[in-house]
């Protein structure tokens, strides 16, 4: 057949190429090319030599990484069901994790109805205390429920919870009441360092235990003298003392009076009579013998707590005694200077001095009089050993002392700024009061603090400008760290509010132990907090003297651990023996009753419990019966030969 040339060809429509359709993916062709190989894929697999080795390859390659304690451990079943899937597509042999179940037990806690779970092992961190020592806690379980109830405050255990989470962080929540979640603490028993350190937190003053002194009779005096609670006679003690501290301040301030004061007469050769003030007083004065017997008083009590007080050491490193000692001195020192100005005036022979020495001498003894009389002022601070508000101010200044270091580093760069300024701002005025940068700090710090005497006041156009933006940042520089310093003064004051209406209240809070019915605690209920944590503690003994029950505490006490420093000081003497046996026969006595009717409880829920079960055996059985003629049974044969029944209920 001729072919024509290209020329004279018609065009031919182009043949599209069909796309083919996209394959399955890569796993699935591998598992259609595996099943065309092995139609039964889901038959077990023998372990053949070759698998073997390939797997115990993989094993070794595994402990090589580190990885064999992290790898599943896989029963039988699992693992027969799981072959072809492993490593290397071969069964895999794990063995299972030895591990204790109850470690990680989860426990139920139930407060006034609102249920928190938690693992065992977070209770155990802090087995000292009640949720953590399973003695304590057992009281509390409800067996029908399987949990444990507390009729408790709900929003303060979170918080608690949170204290066994957290490894030992204790918080109090912002919608919980300082005092409420003070006996959540005290209930729960976290411990003394738990107690302390919330305390601190809140701001509350750290009690120090003090030690009291062995002898009876020294400690009688040091109580006296030291804690004015601690009797009647020891405020008429404390009364006395603040009355003569007030007396001494106000002789010290009368006698500066222009009416009070005594002259003396000099004759100099030169100016002829001198007048001036007699810094020595004369024994026949009324202020000299007031403040004498003042300081008889002060010497007295002074030397009555250094002999009685059970560590001289610390009792010398005291700051109040310390400013004991200081009001002292300066009297002695006077009284020195009266008795030497007396032997003066007698016709002694003495060495002839000149009139300039003398009158140097005398300058000198005078300036040393005057700072001693100074001294005198420190008296006022022994009224901040009774009183409270003198001891929050203390407290206030010792937390803001980083606002009151600002404070005063602002307030020194505003003063040398606004001097400097002020100084050459007013340079070319001929009336200005500002003749150096020095003398120009007095008046801006009276600018800064915002008191402006007007002793010191810019003339110039451009100095009235300056004093303006130094009042400006007066204010501003001290508005900032103030209302710092302000609330934590309103912060203590109300934790030392707080914390004496916690000592002035006490609240009986129910019980909630599940063992001991609602007549069984009535006769043992008081008034006061301390006879019921008592009371509680009894409770204690008795649950924990039954069989199969150990206290890890045997001398715990309820009360003692909350008791601050003072009353912890304050404690009575030991009871003779004759007092102490009858309480512990009385104890054995309760304890015995306790546990009788115990025992009694116990075996009335057993009976309940029993009836309970036989109830509902009995329903099941009758729900069985009933329901065998619509029952009906499958059996499924699987490729292992294994035989499957299960059987299908209709109830």
């Amino acid at each position: 057949m001729q072919q024509l040339p290209p020329q004279l060809m018609l065009p031919q429509p182009e043949q599209k190429k069909k796309k083919k359709p996209p394959g399955p993916p890569a796993q699935v062709r591998q598992q259609a090319s595996r099943t065309m190989d092995d139609p039964l894929m889901n038959r077990p697999r023998k372990n053949t030599p070759a698998v073997s080795k390939k797997k115990d390859k993989e094993k070794d390659k595994f402990k090589d990484y580190g990885y064999e304690k992290s790898l599943p451990k896989l029963s039988s079943q699992d693992e027969e069901g799981g072959a072809g899937h492993g490593f290397g597509g071969g069964p895999q042999h794990f063995e299972p994790i030895p591990h204790d179940h109850d470690f990680c037990e989860r426990v139920v806690i139930n407060v006034s109805g609102l249920r928190f779970e938690t693992q065992l092992r977070t209770l155990n961190q802090f087995p000292d205390t009640l949720l953590g020592d399973p003695a304590r806690r057992l009281r509390y379980f409800d067996p029908l429920r399987n949990e444990y109830f507390f009729d408790r405050s709900r929003p303060s255990f979170d918080a608690i919870l949170y204290y066994y989470q957290s490894g030992g962080r204790l918080r109090r929540p912002v919608n919980v009441p300082l005092d409420v979640f003070s006996e959540e603490i005290k209930f729960y028993e976290l411990g003394d360092q738990a107690i302390n350190k919330f305390r601190e937190d809140e701001g509350f003053i750290k009690e120090e235990e003090r030690p009291l002194p062995d002898n009876e009779k020294q400690r009688k005096v040091w109580l006296l003298f030291e804690y004015p609670e601690s009797s009647q006679a020891a405020r008429v003690v404390a009364i006395i003392s603040v009355f003569v501290i007030l007396l001494s301040i106000v002789i010290f301030c009368l006698e500066t009076l222009p009416e009070f004061k005594h002259y003396k007469v000099f004759n100099t050769t030169t100016n002829g009579t001198k007048i001036e003030e007699d810094e020595v007083p004369d024994i026949t004065d009324p202020f000299f013998l007031i403040e004498t017997l003042c300081i008889i008083w002060f010497t007295f009590e002074l030397t009555v707590r250094f002999l009685a007080c059970p560590n001289k050491l610390n009792f010398c490193r005291d700051v109040m005694n310390v400013i004991d000692i200081i009001a002292i001195i300066p009297y002695f020192i006077t009284l020195a200077t009266v008795v030497a100005e007396e032997e003066d005036t007698l016709n002694l022979p003495k060495a002839p001095v000149s009139p300039q020495d003398k009158s140097s001498n005398q300058a000198m003894s005078l300036a040393i009089l005057r700072v001693i009389r100074l001294v005198r002022v420190f008296r006022i601070f022994k009224l901040s050993r009774h009183s409270k508000g003198l001891q929050i101010l203390g407290r206030t200044l010792k937390a803001s002392m980083r606002e009151l270091g600002l404070l005063i580093f602002f307030l020194f760069i505003g003063v040398v700024l606004f001097s400097s300024a002020v100084y050459f701002a007013e340079a070319g005025s001929e009336n200005s009061f500002f003749k150096s940068i020095p003398d120009a700090f007095w008046w801006a710090v009276v600018t800064m603090t915002t008191v402006g005497y007007g002793d010191m006041t810019p003339v110039g156009v451009w100095g009235k400008i300056v004093g303006s933006l130094c009042a400006i940042a007066g204010v501003l520089t001290i508005a900032l760290p103030v209302p710092v310093i302000v609330s934590n003064f309103n912060y203590f004051y109300h934790r030392e509010t707080d914390q004496e209406e916690m000592q002035s209240q006490n609240f009986n809070h129910v019980t909630s132990c599940p063992y001991l019915p609602g007549t069984l605690g009535q006769h043992l209920k008081k008034s006061s907090l301390s006879e019921s944590s008592s009371d509680m503690m009894d409770l204690d003994d008795g649950v924990e003297s039954t069989p199969g029950l150990t206290d890890t505490h045997p001398g715990r006490s309820a009360a003692a651990p909350f008791l601050g420093a003072s009353q912890a000081q304050l404690q009575p003497p030991q009871a003779t023996q004759q007092q102490q046996q009858q309480q512990q026969q009385q104890q054995q006595q309760q304890q015995q009753l306790l546990q009788q009717q115990l025992q009694q409880q116990q075996q009335q829920q057993q009976l309940q419990l029993q009836q309970q079960n036989g109830f509902k055996q009995q329903q099941s059985t009758i729900s069985v019966s009933a329901a065998t003629g619509s029952a009906g049974s499958s059996l499924t044969m699987r490729h292992n030969n294994a035989l499957a029944v299960s059987i299908e209920t209709d109830v």
